[in-house]
């Protein structure tokens, strides 16, 4: 195509309706430099993408490109294949070794498969035969602008979220699926104790030391498509500067693709020795005032069923029914000093210390005759459920004991009479599973997400006489927690509650 004959084709296409410049759509003037050794060509180039909005230079030869690459960066090349002196080819190899960003486009009049194959191995980005018209050369570089704002917006995105991990209090660690480091800001580094501030692309065995992490990443590796858990677990570390003990937590989970495959795992570090430190002494401070006013109270109720029993003297009617009413406030209060001394033994960790393999069946079994008698007072049909024989869990069984009595006692309490609790036991995937189900009071929506909260008790006409603590399922929950188990409830109001408690089998238990 001949000067005139393209100038020709510039000018119709300029007749047509006006249509948006390449750089319309960005916040920034593309720099542009053509490299080829054909006068028209410079010309033709340099007229059309100014008009588009372009900033262009031009170079005759690719040794004066280079050149004039080396002395400034340019956004977009465009690159003759066949020039005098200096091919195209070393000067796009040169390019691209100088500054890679660049977008080249091989623009050439022998086109060839082997030549398009060739320079896109080398880095062009795309490929224009001549002769091409002004629309060609307006798509080819609208396209290059798009994938150069891309890659501004995808640094622009990392750079972000570099500083924003960095700047976190929380330690967090990046790996691949082959468990090489992607990512470790400062805060990471400094909880492990590492004074390695390079480490991205080395492997985490050569940066992190203790095995029970590695143990997280590996088991977040694992973890096979369709199923998601994040890992939790907390270590106590002695700090190299202080020499003080300090308690990180960790949370582990993998990250993956839109076709669920795991690229990774991500691990989260948080230093959680000052609440730890806060709810031991909330603990302590809750055992030492709850024991120093159980033994007063047992002392006072003591006392007074020795009047009540008549050893101190006759009392007349009005005497023995205030009594018993203030025997009775003693010893909810004395039950509610028992659970908090629970609780808090719960929460330090000392209780649930001993396990064995406990008959779930049996154990159920033996909760229903304790409690048999108190049922039936209330007219109450209280019975075990059939169930698989031999389903056992390890447990404390003292503890799982407490679990029981306290869901038992909870029906029995809010399940009007002529009512039903039905108490089993099953297996569903990994887990075993308890039941206690009423046809009671039920809970409403609102006061659902509340029952496991300490001292929290669901108010109304109907529930308003009955005693409690509202510490009962507060220790229910952190005893099940305490066995790696979960709890949850099914209920409406005058319909009945069904609480399920899963516990891990056997073989899954940690």
């Amino acid at each position: 195509m001949s000067d005139t004959d393209m100038e020709a084709v510039e000018k119709k296409q300029m007749k047509e309706p006006a249509q948006e410049t390449v750089t319309d759509a960005f916040s920034f003037r593309p720099k542009v430099l053509v490299v080829d050794d054909e006068e028209r060509i410079q010309k033709a180039c340099h007229r059309l993408l100014t008009q588009e909005g372009c900033e262009v230079a031009l170079a005759d030869n690719g040794i004066k490109g280079l050149k004039m690459i080396e002395d400034a960066h340019f956004d977009i090349v465009l690159l003759g294949l066949m020039m005098p002196g200096m091919s195209g080819m070393d000067v796009l190899t040169g390019i691209k070794a100088r500054h890679p960003d660049t977008v080249i486009i091989v623009i050439t009049g022998y086109a060839t498969l082997e030549h398009s194959i060739e320079t896109m191995k080398k880095g062009a980005f795309d490929f224009l035969s001549k002769p091409f018209s002004p629309q060609e050369l307006r798509v080819v570089i609208s396209k290059a602008i798009e994938f150069i704002r891309t890659l501004q917006d995808i640094a622009s995105e990392k750079t972000r979220m570099r500083v924003m991990v960095n700047t976190l209090k929380e330690g967090v660690l990046t790996t691949d699926h082959q468990k090489s480091i992607v990512l470790a800001n400062p805060a990471f580094l400094n909880m492990i104790g590492s004074k390695n501030r390079s480490c991205i692309g080395r492997h985490v065995n050569e940066i992190v030391s203790h095995p029970r992490i590695l143990e997280m990443i590996d088991q977040a590796l694992a973890q096979t498509s369709g199923h998601f858990s994040e890992i939790t677990d907390e270590l106590n570390q002695i700090s190299e500067d202080s020499k003080e003990e300090k308690i990180i937590g960790i949370r582990c989970f993998p990250f993956r693709d839109r076709l669920d495959r795991n690229l990774g795992a991500v691990t989260v570090f948080h230093d959680i020795t000052t609440l730890k430190k806060m709810d031991q002494l909330k603990s302590d401070f809750v055992s030492m005032v709850a024991h120093e006013i159980k033994s007063p109270l047992n002392s006072i109720l003591m006392q007074m069923k020795v009047i009540l029993d008549g050893l101190a003297g006759d009392l007349t009617e009005k005497q023995t029914e205030i009594l018993k009413r203030s025997a009775d406030k003693i010893t909810s209060l004395a039950q509610l000093a028992s659970e908090l001394l629970d609780l808090s033994k719960i929460e330090s960790g000392l209780i649930n210390q001993e396990r064995e393999t406990l008959d779930l069946g049996q154990l159920i079994k033996d909760q229903v005759q304790f409690f048999r008698d108190q049922a039936d007072g209330k007219s109450l049909k209280l019975t075990q459920k059939p169930g698989p024989d031999g389903l056992s869990a390890i447990v404390n069984r003292t503890n799982i004991e407490e679990v029981v009595s306290n869901l038992i006692s909870n029906a029995i309490r809010y399940t009007p009479p002529n009512g039903k609790i039905d108490v089993w036991c099953d297996q569903s995937n990994d887990c075993v599973n308890i039941h206690v189900a009423d046809t009671g009071l039920g809970i409403s929506q609102e006061d659902k997400p509340h029952i496991f909260d300490r001292f929290y008790r669901v108010k109304n006409e109907q529930t308003r006489f009955i005693n409690g603590t509202g510490l009962g399922l507060a220790i229910v929950k952190s005893i099940v927690e305490s066995h790696h188990g979960t709890i949850h409830v099914e209920s409406e109001p005058n319909q009945g509650s069904h609480f399920t408690i899963c516990l891990p089998k056997p073989e899954y238990d940690l």
